[in-house]
Formats: structure tokens, C-alpha cells, sequence
């Protein structure tokens, strides 16, 4: 089985697995409530887990991780407890997932606040000249990812939050796939938010992380209540405890979230230069392989913008055949609209597939794919 999709979820280490297990068979207790041993040691581990991810983000403080579900509740989160008026404006990107533009779309349609979309550029990397433009004092967040899930587009973060900042506007960074093969600091970085989720950085599904800013999240009034995320409560009203506690009601989940600090200590051991030239070097090798197709039109940025992400179509089959005909040949790539329709439609196609890859695939990976990719092209070659 050769594995192309890491963009959708990564596979995850032995190493991962085991703290799962093991949490199950020897640490099974709720958290924070017990006064026993167990619950205890399972609360010193998820605890952990917060502590492991704030220094691997570098985070000025644990209480700046606040453990979701996902990247799409931790930006649901932001777009349910921000304060928006008929007089703000949101901008956004043509490059982003839909978990970064329908929270958004939603807060307008409530709030009256006006939507702003970034264009790519025809090398389909964002058009900085067009943000600058779009930018006003009526700018009150920019929302924005780090690198598009369906072209690998790396966008110019830098730029971006220093641009937003001096309007006054906040910065969310939609880091689902930025962070799974770049090291992120939010102090060199500084944006006001940042999301990020477990599983595609090689750790258990069910765990995502909304990372902001301390003074900023205090600001915010939780959005989910109950059991966790109180201080105090009386027939008629409550106390709601400090960060992180407030954005964490109910039982989390614990193993999952265990599991993430196992797959971020299996990280620390990486050196992340070698990941980027490693996955450089598979993303050069890829698309040189695919240009030996005349059908094959690949729609990828300029290659210093690029993360090991490769869409493309190939002329007179449909993504979703070309992916049926690679699975019969054990070979794993995505198909379809990669929830990014607008992207979609800017690029003028349905679908496209998709190629992406970790730090476990190498160039046979990719050799099976083409040649896979080879005899379907053959198998179509009457329709084209």
C-alpha cells in the first residue's frame, strides 16, 4: 500500500498508538476531579500534552492552549465568541478550506459585517497587492491559512500579520497543514490566533489545538458550558473558570490528547530542515514525473511557495476514476473538491487529484503512483 493523502491525515508512529494504549490499560480516569492516584496521573498527562504543545509552538504560557476537537471547532470557537458590528470587515483568502471561510460567511450573515476575499495570482500564489488594498480601519480580523490543502500554497505570513497589525485588525493563521511540516513560533510570528490539528501531524484524530493570545482569549466568553468550566455556580448564575478551563467544558478527550503529546515528543526528535528538503525534494521529483503525461495539467504555485501538496487534472478521466483505478493498484490519493469549492471555481475545475506526503514516503511511493497514473491513462485513452 503506498499511502498519498497526508494532507488529509497522516499515518501515526507505534509510538502514538502505545500512549493511547497504555492510557486506557493503566491510567484510565477522568481528569482534573478525581483526588485519587489515577485520575491524578491521567490528569498529569493531559496536562502534559498542554505543556508540550505551548513549547512547541512556543507559546508565551500553557493557558494560550486551548485543546478542540479539531482546526474547524477551534475556528467555530473564535467565530461564536468574537464580537463583530454592521461596520466590520473580515478578510479572508480564495485559498482557504471551507472551515475557514463558512464560520466567517455565518458571523456576516449575523453580525452585518462585510467579507472580504483575497485573489491568487494566475502562479495561484495570494495576490499581496490586492490585500494591501482590501485592508482599512473597518478591518477587524484577517483569517488566513499558512499553506492550502489543496495547492501547497505557503502564504507570506510575515507580511500579512505586520500589514494587519498596523490597522489595528487581529490575525487568525488556519495552521492545519502549515503546522504539520514547518516548525511554527507564535513569538517570532505574532498573530493574534493560530489552529492547528493532531492528526495531521501524525497524531490521533479528535484533537485540535486554538492557540491566542492571553490577554485576548480572557476577553472572550466561552461558548460551550457545563462540567469543567466554572468556578462556581449558584441557582441563577456562575463563575466561569480561567483559561484554559473556560473553553473546555465537559470530559475531553483524554487519550486523544495523550496521544498528541506522544506524536509531538516523536516530532522534537525530527530535524525539521531535513523534513522540508526531504518533502522538497519529493515534490520536485513528482511533478517531474507527472509533466511526462501531455494529459496532465498541474496546478501547483511557484516551487519556493509550494508545501508537498500536487494537484492536478488529467485530461478525460475525472479525478474520482483516476483515484478508483490508483486504488486497484494499492496506491492512496485524494479526489474532489478538498473542501474548497470557491478555490474550485476560481481555477475553473470540479475537482482535481491530489498527491501529498509526510516524512514516510520516498521516490518508490511516488514510482508506483506513476506508474499506476500510466495505465490509467491507458485504460481511459479511448475516451480522450
Amino acid at each position: 500500500m503506498v499511502y498519498l493523502d497526508s494532507a488529509a491525515t497522516s499515518q501515526k508512529p507505534q509510538q502514538v498508538i502505545d500512549a493511547i494504549s497504555n492510557y486506557y490499560e493503566t491510567s484510565n480516569a477522568n481528569i482534573h476531579r478525581g483526588v485519587y492516584t489515577l485520575s491524578e496521573q491521567a490528569t498529569e498527562q493531559y496536562e502534559g500534552s498542554r505543556k508540550k504543545t505551548a513549547k512547541f509552538i512556543n507559546a508565551a504560557s500553557p493557558k494560550e492552549i486551548i485543546f478542540t476537537r479539531n482546526t474547524t471547532e477551534a475556528i467555530n470557537l473564535l467565530a461564536y465568541t468574537m464580537s463583530f458590528a454592521h461596520r466590520d470587515e473580515i478578510i479572508v483568502s480564495e485559498l482557504e478550506h471551507h472551515s475557514n471561510l463558512i464560520p466567517w460567511q455565518e458571523v456576516c450573515k449575523r453580525s452585518g459585517a462585510t467579507l472580504k476575499i483575497i485573489p491568487i495570482k494566475d502562479d495561484l500564489s495570494l495576490n499581496l497587492d490586492a490585500y494591501h488594498k482590501l485592508l482599512s480601519t473597518k478591518t477587524k480580523l484577517v483569517a488566513i491559512t499558512g499553506m492550502s490543502n489543496v495547492l501547497g500554497t505557503k502564504t507570506p505570513l510575515p507580511q500579512i500579520i505586520e500589514a494587519a497589525h498596523k490597522h489595528k485588525a487581529l490575525v487568525l493563521v488556519d495552521g492545519a497543514q502549515l503546522a504539520a511540516h514547518e516548525k511554527v513560533d507564535m513569538q517570532a510570528l505574532n498573530c493574534d490566533f493560530f489552529t492547528l490539528s493532531s492528526h495531521k501531524m501524525l497524531g490521533p484524530t479528535g484533537v485540535g489545538v486554538l492557540y491566542g493570545k492571553e490577554e485576548l482569549l480572557n476577553d472572550l466568553s466561552p461558548f460551550l458550558f457545563g462540567g469543567d468550566m466554572i468556578k462556581s455556580v449558584s441557582q441563577h448564575d456562575a463563575v466561569y473558570a480561567d483559561l484554559p478551563a473556560k473553553f473546555e467544558a465537559g470530559t475531553p478527550n483524554i487519550a486523544g490528547v495523550i496521544g498528541f503529546g506522544a506524536a509531538l515528543d516523536y516530532l522534537n526528535q525530527l530535524d525539521f530542515n531535513e523534513l522540508k528538503q526531504h518533502e522538497q525534494e519529493l515534490f520536485n521529483y513528482t511533478c517531474e514525473q507527472l509533466s511526462q503525461f501531455p494529459k496532465v495539467k498541474l496546478l501547483i504555485p511557484p516551487s519556493t511557495m509550494a508545501g508537498p501538496v500536487i494537484s492536478f487534472t488529467v485530461k478525460g478521466i475525472h479525478p474520482h476514476d483516476l483515484a478508483s483505478v490508483l486504488n486497484k493498484h494499492h496506491v492512496c490519493i485524494r479526489a474532489g473538491h478538498h473542501c474548497a469549492e470557491p478555490l474550485m471555481e476560481k481555477l475553473q475545475v470540479r475537482a482535481t487529484s491530489r498527491i501529498s506526503f509526510h516524512l514516510y514516503n520516498d521516490k518508490t511511493d511516488i514510482d508506483k503512483a506513476i506508474e499506476a497514473i500510466k495505465k490509467a491513462i491507458e485504460l481511459f485513452a479511448h475516451t480522450m
